[in-house]
């Protein structure tokens, strides 16, 4: 079965995109799938990014919660961070270091990454679209978000891809 045809079937309610989304992951380019994330992180029909995100961060092991921070981090800096989460990132950051490591990370609760992501999405709007291309190559995660985020990313491929 090709891309389009499974996407076709998951947007028109025929497929469950649990079932799916592996497929889907290993067919489509990571720019299309991130881009789905992206907008499933952006959808006004899933929680906010922040939630989404800290669910994820749960999910990961200790390597892949430093890359994701690492990768906010990169988009927005340790200074726009240092408040977030009541100064959490702060507190296992080195004084200077712009880069955790994956023993740091796993000291910080999915809770405070919300709190990081929501204040990092406010100053960054773009956001979204890295948290997206990160994910796309951690796609094992996004399954965990649920059948609503899946569709929604998913339909968007579909129409990335018509």
């Amino acid at each position: 079965m090709i891309l389009m045809d499974i996407l076709t079937q998951v947007v028109a309610g025929a497929a469950a995109p649990e079932q799916h989304f592996d497929q889907v992951a290993k067919s489509a380019s990571p720019d299309l799938l991130g881009h789905g994330v992206a907008e499933a992180f952006r959808s006004d029909q899933t929680p906010e990014i922040g939630q989404m995100v800290g669910q994820l961060f749960g999910q990961s092991n200790s390597a892949q919660q430093a890359g994701l921070l690492n990768q906010i981090l990169a988009s927005v800096g340790p200074a726009v961070l240092a408040s977030a989460a009541g100064g959490a990132l702060g507190k296992i950051l080195a004084p200077g270091a712009t880069q955790v490591t994956p023993d740091q990370a796993s000291k910080l609760s999915p809770g405070q990454v919300q709190d990081i992501v929501t204040h990092a999405n406010q100053t960054q709007p773009g956001l979204a679209d890295q948290l997206g291309q990160f994910y796309a190559q951690h796609s094992s995660l996004v399954k965990t978000l649920g059948g609503a985020a899946l569709v929604i990313a998913l339909a968007k491929m579909r129409e990335r891809l018509s």
